[in-house]
């Protein structure tokens, strides 16, 4: 099953890029990278060909992570820019999405389910698990990910199957 992550860090080969990785291995997808910060400029000018081939690549994924370290509480504008480019209530239809944040405490433990997850679903996609939110400090070392793979990569799993068979 293809799967992608969208990285939403503006700082390319990030822990949220590693975060992302580690996210698609313990679900054992086969997942292709796609930074969001090297599409740089054209993200801000309509009909650039490297972005809509970027948004291209994500529309043609079964499952979609989107990862974001925590910024003010919220996802990157980064990230926001990118997903401006989907459609609305099809831009991701017929996808399984995944929200994955990073962050500095547990203060914003809720921001992938109240900032990042809704605008997922705006854009169509299926979100059949709860966001993981992981602290940057420890996410290489403590259990988040085993804990919520434990919890949710069956389901994950369930629902790409059966997007795809459709």
């Amino acid at each position: 099953m293809k799967a992608v992550a969208v990285i939403g860090n503006p700082k390319t080969g990030s822990r949220t890029r590693d975060a992302a990785e580690r996210l698609a291995a313990a679900l054992g997808l086969d997942c292709e990278l796609l930074e969001v910060a090297e599409l740089g400029a054209g993200l801000l000018a309509w009909g650039d060909p490297d972005v809509t081939a970027a948004v291209e690549r994500v529309r043609s994924a079964g499952v979609v992570i989107a990862a974001s370290p925590t910024y003010k509480g919220t996802y990157t504008g980064l990230l926001k820019l990118f997903l401006d480019r989907f459609p609305t209530a099809t831009g991701l239809a017929g996808q399984v999405a995944l929200p994955l944040m990073l962050g500095a405490g547990p203060a914003h433990a809720l921001a992938p389910e109240l900032t990042l997850k809704p605008v997922l679903v705006e854009l169509g996609a299926t979100c059949p698990a709860q966001g993981l939110y992981q602290l940057d400090s420890t996410y290489t070392t403590d259990d988040s990910l085993a804990r919520w793979a434990g919890q949710w990569s069956r389901t994950v799993l369930d629902a790409a199957k059966t997007r795809t068979a459709r």
